[in-house]
C-alpha cells in the first residue's frame, strides 16, 4: 500500500501561489551542488521565476567533514541566477528530513509564513507531505521532474522502496504526541 502512495504522490505536482517554496536539502560537493541538488534548486528557481512565492526557504546542515551547509550552497546557487538575498531563507542545522522540516516549520513561524510549496524528488513527496502535517505546515508537493536518481531506473526503484518502508513509519510517528524521528 506505501507503495503505491509513494508512486502516485510522487507524480502530483501541486504548485500554486504560496508564501514560500521549500527546497529540501541533498549532498554538496566543496561547496558545489551535487547532480541531486542541483535539479532540486533548478525546479525551485522555476517556481520562483513563475512568482508562485516570494521567499525560497532552502535547508541542509553540514555533513561530517564538510566546512558548509547544503542550505549554504544552495544559498550561493540560487544567488548567482538572480534571487536577491532577501528572498531566500535558510534552515541549516536539519540532518535530516525530519529535522528540516521542523526547522521550516519554527522558521515558517516565526516569519508569519503559513503556506509553502515543497520540492524534493518525486519519491521523497509522500514522506514530506506527512512530516508538513506533523509539524502544523500547509504545504503542497512540487517534485521535481530532472533529477538523476529518476532518470537511473535501479537507483530510483531502490529510492522507492526505501521510502515505501519509511513512509508507514513516518506516518505513526506523527501520530504519536511527543515522538521523533
Amino acid at each position: 500500500m506505501s507503495l503505491g502512495g509513494v508512486l502516485l504522490w510522487g507524480t502530483r505536482d501541486s504548485a500554486r501561489p504560496a508564501d514560500a517554496i521549500v527546497v529540501l536539502g541533498a549532498a554538496q560537493y566543496a561547496g558545489r551542488p551535487s547532480p541531486v541538488l542541483k535539479a532540486r534548486l533548478d525546479h525551485a528557481l522555476g517556481l520562483w521565476k513563475r512568482g508562485l512565492a516570494p521567499h525560497v526557504i532552502l535547508t541542509g546542515g553540514k555533513g561530517s567533514g564538510d566546512t558548509t551547509s547544503e542550505a549554504a550552497v544552495g544559498r550561493v546557487y540560487m544567488l548567482r541566477r538572480g534571487v536577491p538575498d532577501s528572498a531566500l531563507l535558510l534552515e541549516n542545522e536539519g540532518r535530516s528530513t525530519a529535522e528540516s522540516l521542523g526547522g521550516v516549520s519554527r522558521l515558517a513561524s516565526s516569519r508569519q509564513i503559513s503556506n509553502v510549496i515543497l520540492v524534493s524528488d518525486p519519491f521523497h513527496m509522500m514522506r514530506l507531505q506527512i512530516l508538513s502535517w506533523r509539524y502544523h505546515l500547509r504545504a503542497v508537493p512540487s517534485p521535481t521532474q530532472t533529477s538523476p536518481i529518476s532518470a537511473n531506473r535501479m537507483e530510483s526503484i531502490t529510492y522507492v522502496l526505501s521510502e515505501s518502508l519509511k513512509v508507514p513509519l513516518t506516518a505513526l510517528l506523527a501520530l504519536t504526541p511527543g515522538a521523533t524521528s
